[in-house]
C-alpha cells in the first residue's frame, strides 16, 4: 500500500543529503571504524602504518581503528577473538597461519581475477589460498640471507667461494680453527629454527611434505640437509635468534643466516667489516631460501565488507606498501611486483642482495596442520644437535609422528 509522505522541509532535506553523502552513505559519527589488528609495535613501525593508514582515513572520509598484537601472544588473542564472535575487520596474518584460519571458515572470501592476484609475487600467491580460493592477499615479503663477517674470514685464511654448503662448511671450519665461531646456528627457538633448516632441505632438492599434504621427513635429501646443518652447528655458536644477532653485531661469529632487520643494527655498528651475501647452493643447483610475508584478511563476519576490501586494496597496492616498507626495513619489500623493483628500496647497503635472495626463495607448505609439523621439525633437528638421535633417526620418528598427526 502507498501511503502519503508530507513534504519535508527544505534544510532538513539537505541535511539528510549531506548525512547520506558522508562516508559511502553514512556519517563518520554514525558508521563504525573499521577495526584493523595488526604486529607492528615498535615506535616507528607504529608510526609509519599511522601515516599510510591517515591517508586512507582522509580519501575514504572514515575511521580505521588500530590494535597491536604481538607475535607471542597474537595468535592466541585472534582466536580468542574469533570465539567469542568478536573478531576485528581486517586481520594481519603470518604467511604459514593463513591455512589454518581459512580452514577454519572464519576468513572472507576474496577475489581471485588475474587482475588481483595476478600483481602480486608469484611464489607469495599460494600461501593466502586455501582449496582454490582466496582467503587473504600477500601485503610484504622478506627473505633470509648469508651474513659473511669479512674480517674473520680474512684471518682464517681461506680465499674461496661461498657458492655452496661444501664451501660454507670448509670456511666455517677454517675460521673455527683461529679460535672463533664459524656458524651461528638456531638450537631450540621455537618457530624459528625451522626457518634456518628448511632452505638446507630445499636447496638439496627435499621437502617435509608433498604436493597432497603428505609427510615426507625422512626422505634422503633431507637427512642429508640436516647432517650439514649439524655439522655447520658444531664450527660454532648454537643459541636463539635473538642472542645470535648480538652474536655477529659483536664480531664472534663469522657465518649467520639472519634477515633485513640486522640492517639497520649494522649500520650502528663501527669497526666491523661484513657482506651480506644470497644463501649457499649445491653442486647440482642454486640455494634456497625461506620467505616470509605479511598478509592481510577479512573476517567473514565483517559487517563493513566493501570499505574493507577497499582497505585491503589500498595496503597491498605497490604505492603504499612502498612507501611503508621505506621507513620500516624489517616490513621487506612489497609482494605487489611493482614496487618490489622499486630503486628506493635497494639503497641501503645489503638491501639488494634480499631483493635478489627473493626471486629463489619459498614460503612454507600451505597446510592447516603447519605449525604441528613444523615443531616435529624443529624437535628433530634439535635432538640431532643435542646429540641424542643421528639425522636419519630423528627424521623417520617425526615422520612416524606427523602421519599419526594426520590420521
Amino acid at each position: 500500500m502507498r501511503r502519503s509522505i508530507a513534504p519535508l522541509p527544505l534544510t532538513i532535506f539537505f541535511l539528510g543529503f549531506l548525512l547520506l553523502s558522508s562516508c559511502g552513505g553514512e556519517s563518520e559519527t554514525a558508521r563504525p571504524p573499521l577495526r584493523f589488528w595488526h604486529f607492528w609495535s615498535e615506535p616507528g613501525q607504529k608510526r609509519a602504518l599511522l601515516d599510510v593508514v591517515k591517508a586512507f582515513e582522509k580519501k575514504h572520509g572514515c575511521t580505521v581503528e588500530l590494535t597491536e598484537l604481538t607475535w607471542n601472544d597474537g595468535k592466541e588473542k585472534l582466536q580468542l577473538a574469533f570465539n567469542s564472535g568478536a573478531p576485528p575487520d581486517v586481520i594481519e596474518l603470518g604467511s604459514d597461519w593463513v591455512p589454518q584460519f581459512a580452514a577454519g571458515g572464519v576468513l572472507e572470501k576474496l577475489p581471485t581475477q588475474q587482475t588481483d592476484l595476478g600483481r602480486f609475487l608469484r611464489m607469495s600467491v599460494p600461501a593466502g589460498m586455501w582449496n582454490g580460493v582466496a582467503y587473504a592477499w600477500p601485503w610484504t615479503v622478506d627473505t633470509r640471507v648469508l651474513y659473511v663477517n669479512k674480517g674473520l674470514l680474512a684471518s682464517s685464511g681461506w680465499e674461496g667461494s661461498l657458492s655452496t654448503y661444501d664451501d660454507l662448511l670448509a670456511a666455517a671450519r677454517a675460521v673455527q680453527g683461529t679460535g672463533a665461531y664459524g656458524f651461528a646456528a638456531n638450537g631450540a627457538d621455537a618457530h624459528r629454527l625451522y626457518k634456518k633448516i628448511l632452505p638446507m632441505i630445499w636447496s638439496y632438492g627435499g621437502d617435509v611434505v608433498d604436493a597432497q599434504g603428505r609427510p615426507t621427513f625422512a626422505r634422503p635429501e633431507n637427512v642429508v640437509a640436516l647432517t650439514r646443518y649439524a655439522e655447520l652447528a658444531r664450527t660454532g655458536l648454537i643459541e636463539t635468534q635473538r642472542q645470535l644477532d648480538a652474536a655477529f653485531l659483536q664480531g664472534r661469529v663469522a657465518f649467520w643466516p639472519s634477515g633485513s632487520w640486522l640492517l639497520t643494527k649494522l649500520e650502528k655498528t663501527q669497526n666491523l667489516d661484513w657482506d651480506a651475501v644470497v644463501m649457499p647452493g649445491t653442486a647440482t643447483g642454486e640455494g634456497m631460501s625461506f620467505a616470509g610475508g605479511e598478509y592481510l584478511a577479512i573476517s567473514a563476519s565483517c559487517q563493513q565488507k566493501v570499505l574493507a576490501r577497499e582497505f585491503l586494496r589500498y595496503m597491498t597496492s605497490a604505492e603504499t606498501a612502498v612507501t611503508f616498507c621505506s621507513a620500516v626495513d624489517e616490513a621487506g619489500f612489497p609482494a605487489d611486483t611493482v614496487g618490489l623493483r622499486n630503486e628506493q628500496l635497494v639503497k641501503k647497503r645489503g638491501k639488494a642482495t634480499f631483493a635478489r635472495q627473493l626471486l629463489t626463495s619459498r614460503m612454507t607448505p600451505v597446510h592447516p596442520k603447519w605449525l604441528e609439523l613444523e615443531a616435529l621439525l624443529e624437535d628433530a633437528v634439535v635432538k640431532v644437535l643435542l646429540g641424542e638421535a643421528r639425522p636419519e633417526e630423528a627424521l623417520a620418528a617425526a615422520q612416524n609422528e606427523a602421519v599419526r598427526l594426520l590420521e
